[in-house]
This record gives C-alpha cells, sequence and structure tokens, in this order.
C-alpha cells in the first residue's frame, strides 16, 4: 500500500474519525495557575485620569492575587506610591494565605468605571465592592486632597467595610457587622499586616470609621 494512504488511515484512526493532536492540560479557571483576570492594564491606562505630572510619577502598578467571593482565585492591580509597592504585596499574600476573600481589584481608571462621559469611579467603585488604591481626588466632605490622590492609601471591600460618620454611610445602604466574610475587624490577618508595616486603619479612627481604608504617609 503506499505510504501515504497508510499514513492517512493513521491519522484517521480505526473509527474513520479525525484524531486531534493531544493538548497540553490547561489547569482548570480559577486556580493560582490560571486565576480569573480582573483587571489587566497598563500603568499608562490606570494613569489616564487628570492629575499632576509629579503624583503621576510616584505610582507603580503591583499585580496582585486573592480569593474572590465566589471561592476562585483572581488577578487584579493595585496603584500605589512605589515605596509601597513591597508592603501592598506582603498583605495581599496574607489575604491570600488565609482565604480573606476581596471581591475585585482594579484601578479607578478603569473603563468600567467611566460612564455618562465623565469617571465616576469613587461612587461606581464603592458599590461594585473594588479595591483600589490611587484616586486623584479630595478627602469625602471636604476639600484637602485624599491620601489616594498621592498613591499612600488602600480602600478594601467597601460594601462590608463602609465609611460611617454620623448619619452618614459610604456606600449607601452597606452595613459593618463583623461576622461577615470579607469584613476587616482588629484580629482580622489583613489589618494586623497593615499594622505591623506602619500603616494607619480608619477602623480605629475616633471621630468617624473608615473600616475599607488603610494609609500610610511618606516623607517626600
Amino acid at each position: 500500500m503506499n505510504k501515504l494512504i497508510i499514513l492517512f488511515f493513521l491519522v484517521l484512526g480505526l473509527n474513520g474519525c479525525v484524531t486531534p493532536a493531544k493538548q497540553p492540560l490547561q489547569s482548570p479557571l480559577g486556580l493560582i495557575e490560571n486565576p480569573i483576570v480582573d483587571s489587566d492594564i497598563t500603568l499608562e491606562e490606570a494613569l489616564r485620569k487628570e492629575a499632576p505630572a509629579e503624583f503621576k510619577a510616584r505610582q507603580r502598578m503591583v499585580n496582585v492575587f486573592y480569593y474572590s467571593f465566589d471561592g476562585k482565585i483572581h488577578r487584579g492591580q493595585v496603584v500605589i506610591e512605589e515605596r509601597l509597592a513591597g508592603e501592598i504585596e506582603e498583605v495581599f499574600q496574607v489575604a491570600l494565605e488565609n482565604k480573606f476573600p476581596i471581591t475585585s481589584v482594579i484601578p479607578i481608571s478603569h473603563d468600567r468605571f467611566f460612564s455618562n462621559g465623565k469617571w465616576n469611579e469613587d461612587d461606581l467603585s464603592m458599590h461594585s465592592n473594588n479595591t483600589s488604591a490611587f484616586n486623584y481626588r479630595k478627602v469625602t466632605g471636604g476639600n484637602s486632597l485624599s491620601r489616594h490622590a498621592y498613591g499612600y492609601a488602600i480602600d478594601i471591600n467597601p460594601v462590608q467595610n463602609p465609611y460611617i460618620k454620623g448619619g452618614v454611610v459610604l456606600p449607601a445602604g452597606a452595613v459593618y457587622d463583623p461576622r461577615q466574610p470579607g469584613t476587616l475587624t482588629p484580629d482580622c490577618p489583613v489589618v494586623k499586616t497593615f499594622l505591623r508595616l506602619g500603616w494607619t486603619w480608619g477602623g480605629n479612627w475616633h471621630s468617624l470609621k473608615d473600616y475599607q481604608h488603610f494609609e500610610k504617609v511618606l516623607s517626600e
């Protein structure tokens, strides 16, 4: 029999069906080897919102892995002041090891927080329970620049960890319940790690409570 014909039957298989070449097995989606990607933008895209050039120049992109509320591992991005990048990596490693659930970690200049021709990042991000850091904006209810404007702060799971001042709760309708997963408490490994690294937690403030908020002010 002609060699070409023999080769044809070998490829075709005994049942007359073409046998596909074996493909390497891929890890199931949601494992550390194959995480669900929540954000994959460049630093330039993350800094496209208007801000002074000297503020932007100090920011770095940190890729982080975390458990989300679906029980799977996700990958997101934090934009933070460059000198704090290593500490953010350490905190997220602790969160991952302890399976502390985080909904998403997406920079506030991501397309999903742009609507009606303007950036609605703070409202949309909080209502989405999104974790974010750098955000060139003023403090809530004030005129001075927020620590976020410098890349000195990060907010984690705003829905479980709201901002509370008098009758003002942000995001609206959020409830602080330490019994719920994803809630930051004094005994939480994430909180303990931030405090050990010299950060301040808004949950320890007295005039108001900002349970989602951590900050570390650096000297220039």
